[in-house]
């Protein structure tokens, strides 16, 4: 070979080797086609193993872009793939089968699109994905639980370096997707719309998982809207959720119940609840510990749910069984929050174990056709076996805040704005106050009301220092 035809074999390889890589996907501006690969997308052919070999092939070049163009696609378990992207395009849906048979049997049985152990998963849209799971189910709503088989969306298990972005999540059957302990999760302008009217339809859940950022989603549930937990020792840590729309037959954010590991460094910011009975909760039943945890500058509207007690923001500790270990609760704030509804905050540590350095600042309840306390009781939020007096004692004080057992509490600027005709109807405290130890309540206010009860109550407290405005 001579000097003079070395730059085009060069340039004859480099040609070579451009166009292998599109064929085979692994370049990201020629992805696979799932047509390529014998998916007919007309929602009657089962596209399962069509969509799993363009999966594959990805995969075996170990990076690119699977695509599904505009249509219709019926499917059992898909098992995606470490560095492998799953595109739905505009105009295309991926329905999840509703038969059993179509799953694979073991863990997660009933998921449709898993990811087990790999790295750099992606699933975007603008497409959607369709659980067909339309009709209501749960006591609550007068329909049997009967169901023996019922599906998940999306479960990442083990999973590092997860991406979901701008991809709708429709009509799930149970949780639409389960986060399992992750490492390193981006969660961007996804949708996740639920029959509301359909029990344990959670909206996303990272479980046991750190370095989570969730913003700018919009999730309609027929229970949790967002739900961190901790199913397993492993704790869930550095999570963001800011920026999204909630809306939740349960809780619209929520720490538990499942509370087997710790939770640290949790902020939620920005966000708007509607049509949620409780706004944002802490759940601890499990024996952990929740610590430096955050709600900041957030709208919520509370529902006037008569299926599930209302709370707009609310802690509790209590043991889910008899041998559970008590845990603890320390390092949370709210602040710069403005509610809408007829039921007041609940915060409740236990005497064995009272909640530690507490924050309200900046809190305003607008009170709207204020709830009867008579039968009022703590949320629950999940199985136990366990009971004590503080499912009812403090609920039903008649306080728009109370607080018990609570070391080191600070309470800046609590405002509650309430017609005359409701004050008269349930006479209540702006705050009331119990077994409380060291700490500060300033400028807390109840509109144009002079008559008892007073506006602050404080019962067997210790330390607790009043500024009146």
């Amino acid at each position: 070979m001579n000097a003079r035809s070395l730059p085009h074999l060069i340039l004859a390889l480099a040609i070579l080797v451009l166009k292998s890589g599109a064929a085979l996907g692994g370049d990201p501006a020629h992805p696979y086609n799932v047509r390529d690969f014998g998916a007919k997308g007309d929602k009657t052919t089962n596209d399962a193993a069509a969509i799993q070999r363009a999966i594959d092939a990805v995969a075996k070049e170990e990076s690119g872009v699977v695509i599904l163009p505009k249509g219709d696609y019926l499917s059992g378990r898909l098992n995606l793939a470490s560095h492998v992207t799953l595109r739905l395009e505009d105009g295309a849906t991926l329905y999840a089968s509703t038969d059993p048979k179509d799953y694979q049997s073991g863990p997660h049985s009933g998921t449709l699109l898993m990811a087990r152990g790999a790295q750099g998963v992606t699933i975007e849209g603008p497409g959607r994905v369709d659980g067909q799971a339309t009709g209501d189910f749960g006591k609550r709503w007068g329909a049997p639980e009967t169901a023996d088989f019922r599906t998940h969306l999306v479960v990442c298990d083990e999973c590092r370096d997860v991406v979901i972005r701008q991809v709708s999540f429709v009509n799930s059957d149970s949780w639409t997707i389960h986060l399992k302990r992750c490492d390193g999760v981006t969660l961007s302008q996804v949708k996740v719309h639920n029959n509301y009217r359909r029990l344990n339809s959670d909206g996303i859940d990272p479980d046991s998982c750190t370095h989570v950022q969730i913003r700018d989603c919009d999730v309609v549930s027929g229970d949790d809207a967002i739900v961190l937990k901790t199913t397993t020792a492993a704790p869930c840590a550095d999570v963001v959720v800011a920026d999204c729309r909630l809306e939740s037959a349960a809780a619209a954010l929520k720490l538990g119940t499942e509370s087997h590991g710790d939770f640290r460094d949790i902020r939620f910011e920005r966000c708007v609840i509607r049509n949620s009975p409780v706004g944002v909760g802490l759940y601890l039943k499990d024996g952990a510990t929740m610590e430096r945890i955050a709600a900041k500058d957030l709208r919520i509207e509370l529902s006037d749910a008569t299926f599930h007690d209302v709370v707009p923001l609310f802690i509790d500790i209590e043991k889910r069984t008899p041998e559970t270990k008590i845990g603890s609760i320390r390092g949370v704030t709210f602040e710069n929050i403005d509610i809408t509804g007829g039921a007041g905050l609940l915060l409740q540590g236990m005497p064995e174990s009272p909640l530690g350095n507490i924050v309200l600042r900046n809190i305003t309840l607008h009170v709207r056709q204020p709830v009867d306390y008579a039968s009022r009781k703590k949320p629950v939020g999940g199985h136990r076996t366990t009971r004590d007096d503080r499912d009812t004692l403090y609920a039903r004080k008649p306080a728009y805040a109370a607080l018990a057992y609570i070391h080191g509490l600070t309470v800046d600027n609590f405002a509650v704005q309430i017609a005359p005709a409701d004050f008269q109807l349930y006479p209540r405290s702006a705050l009331a106050g119990f077994h409380l130890q060291d700490g500060t309540v300033a400028e807390v206010t109840r509109t144009g009301q002079v008559a008892p009860p007073p506006v602050v109550d404080l019962e067997e407290c210790e330390g607790v220092t009043v500024r009146t405005p």
